[in-house]
């Protein structure tokens, strides 16, 4: 299977360094162009599917992906981003996003968690799209954990420094 990974486009907390989690925001108009381009650059790959995070600024950014062409846009849970509970909204350093996650606080999602749900849509996909080139539009996070999975590398501050993950730009896997 051919895996193109994206993320979503430019929201205003993304602007303002602000945790997204799972509070659903919309993208802002930079965010809208920067699918535009992704779908201009993406315009001559053979996409056979588009599977997005069903939060708002990933189906948006897929949703203009896929305009003008035939190809099936599906959400799935599994690739929203990872919950931080009563953290979303607040601007956190990875230091600090890190001792949360540790502390296993009510809402925010720990690393198992968070590696079980990934696992288990990677492997979906995999079954069910063995011949085909897939787009998933997700989040940071998630694509981060999406790739360090792929990789074979544990979900790490130390790991997932090396992708480098902006809105709307494009990695790409054989799987």
């Amino acid at each position: 299977m051919r895996l193109l990974i994206t993320r979503h486009g430019q929201t205003d907390w993304n602007l303002v360094g602000k945790i997204q989690g799972t509070t659903d925001i919309e993208l802002n108009q930079t965010g809208i162009k920067q699918a535009e381009v992704t779908r201009d650059k993406l315009l001559n790959e053979n996409i056979d599917i588009i599977i997005s995070s069903p939060l708002k600024r990933a189906r948006k950014t897929a949703e203009i992906i896929a305009d003008g062409r035939e190809i099936p846009v599906f959400c799935d849970n599994d690739i929203v981003e990872r919950s931080f509970g009563k953290y979303e909204g607040f601007k956190l350093t990875h230091d600090e996003v890190d001792a949360i996650k540790r502390r296993g606080e009510i809402g925010v999602e720990t690393d198992a968690e968070f590696l079980i749900r990934i696992k288990r849509f990677v492997k979906k996909i995999q079954e069910k799209y063995k011949d085909k080139t897939v787009l998933i539009v997700s989040h940071r996070g998630t694509i981060l954990g999406m790739c360090c999975y792929i990789d074979g590398l544990p979900i790490c501050k130390e790991n997932t420094i090396k992708y480098k993950v902006e809105n709307c730009s494009v990695l790409e896997y054989e799987i």
